[in-house]
């Protein structure tokens, strides 16, 4: 029964990434209004997250791995919305004009018209390391947790990027605010509750920052080859995405760490 559900909740993934990247007539609404769906669907994720589990408390639910997952994928949905929709300034889509610019300014070509980091970058990037990552470690929690230390250190290396380059430029970045407020905190409350759990995790968590760091130079080596060099076309980056993206399902699959069970 449990493996006839989990192939169920695998085929709705299927579907909805499909919906998500296959071009059915929807490919130019999204490219543009990815970022507002993810936002609305925040009230329905809360409904999910506390309907996992009604007959128990709130603070054991907060140790709940699916539960803490689906937290994870609304803290980066929040974290996008001052990134894509509206930032602190009131600016919409400022992360793609600022990082345009931040681009072209390293290249020496502020001249350019050439936009690197087009939408369609854009809303792949985010639909696959953030939306299809969350949604896997989800569906695999909890007895395959590397997907969600993935998260987690895609939440903590991203945070840490714009932390950085508010501190290198000294001015504020589109993300910087949900990075500082949201996902620092967040990161270190589930490193704590793992390690808690046990000091055998510290070797997923390791690896997660190095797939996490891999992933920030797949997302800007690759776009960089494709809309800049041209080495390859832009498909290419995208479809690299994807697939490491579902990486973390191939890590510390038959890894078994037994947690405390009074924590």
């Amino acid at each position: 029964m449990e493996m006839k559900e989990s192939k169920l909740l695998f085929g709705s993934i299927i579907s909805l990434f499909a919906m998500l990247w296959l071009p059915l007539g929807q490919y130019d609404f999204l490219i543009d209004h990815w970022m507002k769906i993810g936002t609305y669907a925040v009230p329905f994720m809360l409904m999910g997250a506390f309907s996992l589990n009604r007959n128990v408390g709130l603070k054991k639910l907060s140790k709940d791995y699916r539960f803490i997952g689906i937290m994870m994928l609304i803290a980066y949905i929040l974290h996008q919305y001052e990134e894509h929709w509206i930032d602190l300034l009131g600016n919409h889509y400022a992360f793609y004009f600022f990082n345009n610019n931040f681009i072209l300014d390293n290249l020496g070509a502020t001249d350019s018209s050439v936009k690197p980091l087009t939408k369609e970058a854009i809303f792949v990037i985010n639909t696959s390391l953030v939306w299809l990552v969350g949604t896997l470690a989800i569906w695999r929690s909890p007895k395959h947790i590397f997907p969600l230390i993935a998260m987690a250190s895609i939440i903590i290396v991203n945070g840490l990027v714009h932390i950085l380059a508010a501190v290198a430029t000294f001015q504020y970045n589109p993300g910087i605010f949900t990075s500082l407020i949201i996902f620092v905190p967040l990161y270190i409350l589930f490193i704590r509750h793992l390690i808690k759990q046990s000091k055998q995790y510290k070797k997923q968590i390791i690896e997660g920052i190095a797939w996490a760091f891999i992933a920030h130079v797949i997302m800007v080596a690759g776009l960089l080859m494709a809309n800049w060099f041209n080495i390859f076309p832009e498909i290419i980056y995208f479809i690299a995405l994807v697939i490491w993206s579902v990486s973390p399902l191939v890590f510390f699959r038959k890894t078994i760490i037994k947690e405390e069970a009074n924590s």
